[in-house]
């Protein structure tokens, strides 16, 4: 991604000031690890009843960042006892840890965050891969897995990679028609799902002074679909006039980048030059044009989630349905993204315009994007301006999911096949809609406060019997020796090894449960070969692997059927950290071509662990094929304390030996 030749260490960046200002660990070069003073924590309800049962490991008595909040959006179809349960156990130790805790119905996390909490120049680690939003209000917000973001709260730093800084220069105007969710398309359509990864993307440029923070709230979110580390924005007079408009101006403080600013890497989009943008499925980059796919039917559209969450985004199909019905055979679901929201387009008459258009009006959260609910028709395409269209994420298998505006999905509702909104605009004569949005509701989600510290002690959390503990984490063998249970390709998913949807997600805190699921959309028979499978086994994988969601579960299942390495062409950044912090050896090889040289049921060997991942050793590993008669080169590019996690087995192991080593020193000085 970007431009030129190698170039210096980013300096003067909007990006390099908020990672300087919380920096407490490590050197801020690429590359390198470092520790971050995390602020804010953010979890949500499929991550977060493990985030508790970690913070019950570590033994946390109460959160040490400055605020931190457990939300319920998720997992919000109560089709039988289980997610119900969860959200007791959530709220109960929410109230034990001295959290904030939003439960269901109030909304999806991210726009919820900035309207309440969000803070330019605070630092915000959400066990949620789209945290990255929270940079909208210029906050360093960075998703990671559930293990980490329980680390922080209990006073951690929050360790990662140093990444690079690119700089995206915005100029021109949006023309009607096209919105911010048509740039993050020309991004994903530039770079692909890979583009960023070790990577924080800044925005810059005179572009910016027509996007509002929600707009600015749509790229950010969408840099997860890219794999950048964060995406940052100034905190100039939109992100001043939201705060305003939610009651908050005095959280504002004016942060830019400084003239001096040089990033590694540079980027240009003239927004007048764009038009209106569609992913066909089924993942985010496989972006063309809309005109392109003009024509195709149209069975479902899908408006609302983390990707377009403000009013505006919901306002707007309401403008356009206004007098008009919904094409026979379509489905227009209006997912709110908040109970503000929600009450607005009640007060602007807009929730009375859809329902007469025939749209389907459905509770606050993330539904659809997750698989809850609204699962379309086999092979019948479904619009949705949700985030990500990974196969088989929307509840349904052999799904056709889009990815595109909230215009676009709406003229295509309203005509029954994709189109253009510009050309049904030049036939029909309708105007984009020169919105006047009421100011937002007062807060009305039900959010309860921290309970006082003496309080918080008497709580014990609710636990169903859907919720079984943290599995017990073995250490890491010096010789490692098993069979290759299953090979994969390229841009293989967290969808695709744990899946999401409403047979498996609710699921989550009963380990064994989705285990059950562990790679089935790749390989259905993984889950009963692994489990009869004695000792360990290994994977083997393609490029990009392990992207998209920040579900540990993608980690912790395949670490609970028995899988101890995996070995790919390159792994997402926090699919990589979620393994090493399960006790799960991820090696890269050093000639790609070496996986198509390994084939399922290939016995492979490890010798030496203990030494090679031992402090100075170098990160060269050589794994022996006994099956083929044949070594290849693989490398960890893991820091020595992922090194240490990975050999004690994960994490909470390696502390635990930690605390025992210094408190046995401890009784020998005495």
């Amino acid at each position: 991604m970007g431009t030129g030749g190698p170039a210096p260490p980013a300096a003067g960046t909007l990006a390099h000031q908020l990672i300087a200002a919380h920096l407490v660990e490590g050197a801020a070069l690429p590359g390198e690890e470092i520790g971050l003073r995390v602020d804010q924590t953010l979890t949500q309800d499929a991550t977060g009843t493990l985030v508790m049962e970690e913070l019950e490991a570590l033994g946390v008595d109460r959160v040490r960042t400055g605020l931190g909040v457990s939300y319920v959006d998720h997992n919000i179809l109560q089709t039988d006892r289980r997610n119900a349960e969860d959200h007791l156990f959530l709220r109960s130790a929410a109230r034990r840890f001295g959290l904030w805790y939003s439960g269901p119905g109030n909304g999806v996390s991210h726009p919820l965050h900035l309207q309440r909490f969000g803070v330019p120049g605070r630092s915000l680690a959400g066990a949620d891969s789209h945290t990255c939003a929270a940079g909208a209000l210029g906050m360093l917000a960075i998703g990671v897995g559930g293990l980490d973001v329980a680390l922080a709260m209990a006073g951690h730093p929050l360790r990662l990679r140093m990444p690079r800084i690119v700089g995206i220069r915005l100029t021109g105007v949006l023309p009607p028609w096209v919105g911010a969710k048509d740039v993050a398309l020309e991004l994903l359509r530039r770079h692909g799902v890979k583009g960023a990864v070790d990577r924080v993307l800044e925005y810059h440029g005179p572009g910016l002074a027509a996007l509002t923070a929600m707009d600015r709230h749509v790229l950010a979110t969408m840099g997860a679909e890219l794999g950048a580390t964060a995406s940052v924005f100034p905190a100039d007079e939109a992100v001043r006039a939201f705060l305003r408009s939610v009651g908050r101006e005095e959280d504002f403080t004016e942060l830019t980048a400084g003239p001096e600013a040089r990033y590694d890497l540079s980027e240009e989009i003239d927004l007048s030059g764009l038009e209106p943008l569609i992913a066909r499925p089924s993942s985010p980059d496989d972006v063309v044009p809309v005109r392109e796919a003009a024509g195709e039917p149209v069975s479902q559209a899908v408006v609302g989630s983390c990707a377009d969450p403000g009013l505006r985004d919901i306002a707007v199909v309401a403008a356009l349905a206004h007098g008009r019905r919904v094409a026979p055979g379509v489905s227009l679901d209006i997912n709110p993204t908040s109970r503000g929201v929600l009450l607005d387009l009640t007060r602007m008459s807009a929730t009375a315009d859809l329902i007469a258009a025939g749209a389907r009006i459905h509770q606050a959260g993330c539904l659809g994007c997750i698989g809850m609910g609204q699962a379309p028709a086999t092979g019948r395409n479904s619009l949705r301006t949700v985030p990500r269209n990974f196969r088989g994420r929307s509840g349904t298998e052999e799904d056709a999911v889009w990815l595109c505006s909230p215009e676009t999905a709406a003229v295509s509702a309203l005509t029954g096949r994709i189109t253009d909104p510009r050309e049904w605009a030049a036939e029909t004569g309708a105007r984009h809609p020169e919105l006047a949005l009421p100011d937002p509701a007062a807060t009305v989600a039900t959010l309860e406060e921290p309970l006082p510290p003496d309080v918080a002690r008497t709580v014990r959390p609710e636990r169903g019997p859907g919720i079984s503990g943290l599995p017990e984490l073995d250490p890491l063998p010096d010789t490692l020796e098993g069979p290759v249970l299953l090979t994969a390709g390229d841009n293989v998913s967290t969808d695709d090894i744990a899946p999401a949807g409403a047979a498996a997600l609710p699921l989550r805190s009963d380990i064994p449960a989705p285990a059950a699921f562990t790679f089935t959309r790749i390989d259905p028979d993984y889950p009963r070969r692994a489990a009869e499978t004695p000792g360990p086994h290994f994977v083997v994988g393609g490029d990009n692997y392990g992207h998209g969601s920040s579900r540990e579960h993608a980690a912790i299942t395949p670490r609970h059927l028995g899988l101890r390495a995996v070995l790919a062409t390159s792994f997402a950044r926090i699919h990589r950290q979620n393994l090493a912090n399960f006790g799960i050896l991820p090696l890269t090889f050093d000639d790609p071509g070496d996986r198509d040289r390994i084939a399922v049921g290939d016995r492979l060997r490890l010798e030496g662990l203990h030494g090679s991942l031992a402090p100075g050793a170098g990160p060269v590993l050589r794994v022996h094929n006994i099956t083929r008669g044949e070594h290849y080169a693989v490398h960890h590019r893991l820091s020595a304390r992922q090194c240490e996690a990975v050999l004690a087995g994960g994490v909470i192991p390696a502390l635990a030996r930690r605390t025992r080593t210094v408190e046995a020193h401890s009784s020998a000085r005495e």
